[in-house]
């Protein structure tokens, strides 16, 4: 198939990776094309080159610590998604397949006449939900987990599910951990993602802790994170996947603290492909990818309980870790599964298209 991939435009399609929807929309793009379809990305500037991607504008999430930007921010944005609605048309695309998450690909998306696959993300905001609104009837919408298809369910009611996957290559398994125990902790070092509990948690179950992740909050930095830097933490920066997996096998377990009702989390994925247990908050879609083998869940917020539970995950065997990604979230299985998508998209749209005459 000719596909056009649409990403969101804050940050990069590239390593280092800003956040997980950056390195989905960049493995899927990669693994399409690995299974044979042309695949044309569009995104923001300094996206992967290796991807050839269709850049359309600088990077709009640079900004968005300063509010007197945030109007001209969300004009070029617009404006970039014009330009990428206009290359969509002209393209001779079979289908499109939407990760941005904004709502003017939406609005326009009926005024092209091929499948349509939205993949949602995020719970519904107010510019997702009037884009939604206003997108064409037969959109294909799929959520990446039960949880969040569930926060849909008043405005899509019969929501599809296609779980985020990783590359198993890119996280190989490590059967053992340094022998001087410690915790990992890796994202967005922002307020939502929580790193100030996951420093409490650590230090109350008697582990130190090493923390990787770019610094996009730097109030947040200033306000709770500084003061709590001592010799039983370290940061490693913004790191490469492969820097990250390295980092991983090495730990005794890894600590996911969201503060929000988390859709996915790809880096509870990453981090049991590389045969490491995980102690995280019982938030979002954390139960649907943590089992017993793999995992304790402790009360969201709860830095006691989560230190709780980051000792019973150290516990846990790093064979059964690797198992349960292997098993449920690898992206050769991701990306056959969005493929059987498109396939009945296609097939609909050739069963309802009108039949040419004799004489046509």
């Amino acid at each position: 198939m000719k596909i056009a991939v649409i990403a969101h435009l804050k940050y990069p399609i590239g390593q280092p990776y800003a956040g997980g929807l950056e390195m989905h929309t960049h493995l899927m793009t990669r693994e399409l094309r690995r299974r044979g379809h042309a695949v044309t990305l569009f995104a923001s500037a300094g996206s992967d080159p290796a991807l050839e991607p269709v850049c359309v504008c600088p990077p709009t999430g640079e900004d968005l610590g300063d509010p007197l930007r945030w109007a001209a921010i969300e004009r070029a944005e617009r404006e970039a998604y014009r330009r990428i609605m206009d290359a969509v048309h002209a393209g001779g695309f079979d289908l499109v397949h939407n990760n941005s998450l904004h709502a003017l690909p939406l609005a326009e998306s009926g005024e092209t006449d091929i499948p349509w696959v939205t993949v949602l993300h995020t719970p519904p905001f107010e510019s997702l939900v009037s884009g939604i609104r206003a997108a064409r009837a037969d959109m294909r919408y799929l959520a990446v987990s039960r949880t969040l298809a569930t926060e849909w369910t008043d405005l899509i009611p019969d929501l599809d599910v296609v779980s985020n996957g990783i590359d198993l290559a890119t996280f190989p398994y490590s059967a053992e951990a340094d022998p001087e125990a410690h915790a990992f902790w890796f994202g967005r070092i922002v307020p939502e993602k929580g790193l100030h509990l996951a420093i409490d948690a650590a230090r109350a179950a008697g582990f130190p802790l090493v923390f990787a992740g770019p610094k996009l909050n730097p109030a947040y930095w200033e306000a709770e994170i500084a003061p709590r830097l001592g010799p039983d933490l370290t940061h490693l920066g913004h790191l490469s996947h492969r820097d990250l997996a390295h980092h991983l096998g090495r730990a005794r377990v890894a600590v996911v603290t969201p503060r929000w009702e988390e859709p996915f989390g790809l880096v509870v994925t990453e981090a049991l492909a590389c045969g490491t247990p995980v102690a995280a908050f019982h938030r979002g879609a954390m139960p649907e990818i943590l089992d017993a083998s793999c995992g304790r869940l402790a009360r969201g917020d709860d830095a006691a309980d989560l230190a709780r539970a980051i000792r019973g995950a150290a516990a846990l065997d790093r064979r059964d870790c690797r198992a349960r990604v292997e098993a449920q979230f690898d992206a050769e299985v991701m990306t056959a599964r969005y493929e059987a998508v498109y396939d009945q998209m296609i097939a609909g749209m050739h069963l309802h298209r009108p039949l040419l005459s004799a004489a046509e």
